[in-house]
């Protein structure tokens, strides 16, 4: 039978972190506030953040070198290898069809959204 957990206690888990979070934030403002008021802080480096095209193509980078090691697995274990198993191939090939599946998806809402951009009236 499968165990299911109690409603109550993964509320009350989800309570307890939030309150972790809204603890952390708290502390950190105040550490914040603290830093303009005692004198200067040390600078942080602001994480630039990627584009969109970055994105998506380490995306397919990712894809497409998962769909290389699963062939090559599957070559090495067609050529008798010793070091690969089957449990292995069939695992690379079961990452690679699914992040591809996800991939074909995310292209997928990505052209839509566009097609829906170009067709809305000005």
């Amino acid at each position: 039978m499968v165990q299911r957990a109690d409603i109550n206690s993964v509320l009350s888990d989800i309570r307890s972190l939030r309150s972790q979070m809204m603890q952390n934030q708290r502390v950190e403002q105040d550490q914040s506030v603290r830093g303009r008021i005692d004198g200067p802080r040390q600078v942080q480096e602001t994480q630039e953040t990627p584009s969109f095209n970055d994105m998506l193509s380490n995306a397919v980078n990712n894809v497409s070198d998962a769909q290389k090691t699963a062939g090559d697995l599957r070559t090495a274990y067609d050529m008798g290898d010793p070091n690969v198993d089957i449990t292995r191939v069939m695992i690379a090939a079961q990452k690679s069809s699914v992040s591809f599946e996800a991939l074909t998806q995310v292209r997928n809402r990505v052209v839509r959204a566009y097609e829906d951009i170009m067709n809305m009236p000005i």
